[in-house]
């Protein structure tokens, strides 16, 4: 039987691209553990796919997850089988545009193939509790690399 694992994540970006971070929070059997972190230059969208990304990488064992993310593009993506269809068409949206951030989006799929994954959407700064936290973790990390970066 496998654990059932609840995976909430975001992602922020100061500038689109600019300095980005990221916020998850795994809750399992009433325990928490959080996950935060970022890039110097980077765009909202990787933030809220490695938010995905760094959540289900740190799963020891085969899950059912359910994540909830207030990002149309990844929840959209991976529902809608988007993404599958992309990896499918050689990193392709159509004939002419190329998919964005296909590194990620490759990670994403092997790892939603070793765990049983859902994927929720939730309405972001509506007071989801889960969802602000991610926020403020994301958008912290930002202050803080900000600060990191006026310093060198």
């Amino acid at each position: 039987m496998e654990k059932k694992v609840e995976l909430y994540t975001d992602g922020a970006c100061s500038g689109n691209p600019g300095p980005g971070g990221y916020g998850a929070i795994l809750t399992y059997n009433g325990r928490e553990k959080e996950l935060v972190g970022g890039e110097e230059i980077t765009t909202n969208n990787r933030m809220e796919l490695t938010a995905v990304i760094v959540g289900l990488e740190a799963l020891k064992e085969p899950c059912n997850v359910t994540v909830y993310s207030d990002s149309k593009y990844v929840v959209d993506a991976m529902n809608e089988g988007w993404a599958e269809k992309w990896h499918d068409n050689n990193w392709m949206r159509n004939s002419k545009e190329p998919a964005l951030n296909p590194d990620l989006w490759e990670q994403l799929l092997g790892l939603s193939m070793e765990h049983d994954v859902t994927f929720v959407w939730v309405k972001g700064h509506a007071g989801h509790p889960q969802n602000e936290r991610c926020d403020k973790l994301a958008t912290g990390y930002i202050e803080q690399l900000k600060k990191e970066m006026q310093r060198v």
